[in-house]
């Protein structure tokens, strides 16, 4: 049972290797941008649960940047993606345009909550 657990699992970490290997190198800089956002707030949290959160608003500012930030390129990847069916019509562009004005306007509340 142990085995056949252990081979699936290699199986399955094969076939999402193999499969990720074709993707375009675009898509593939945008999900480095996603673990690197995504292990930035995981510094944060570690941080505070090992010094404290004496100010919690800039604890706060900082983990929901980093996710905000994560989804916000997540969405980005999935309007650039060529194999996405539901934005064929959008370029490129036109994705990265609208990336970077949440962007702004998330960083905007960011900073408008730190007070």
């Amino acid at each position: 049972m142990v085995k056949s657990t252990t081979k699936d699992a290699r199986d399955l970490f094969h076939t999402l290797r193999s499969a990720y290997v074709a993707t375009p190198t675009n898509l593939k800089i945008i999900d480095l941008y996603v673990c690197f956002a995504v292990f930035t707030a995981l510094i944060q949290v570690a941080y505070m649960a090992l010094v404290g959160s004496f100010p919690f608003n800039s604890f706060l500012s900082g983990v929901l940047s980093c996710i905000g930030t994560a989804v916000l390129a997540v969405c980005l990847r999935i309007q650039v993606n060529k194999e996405n069916k539901e934005f064929k019509n959008l370029a490129p562009e036109r994705a990265f345009a609208d990336f970077v004005l949440c962007n702004l306007v998330l960083h905007l509340v960011i900073i408008n909550f730190l007070g």
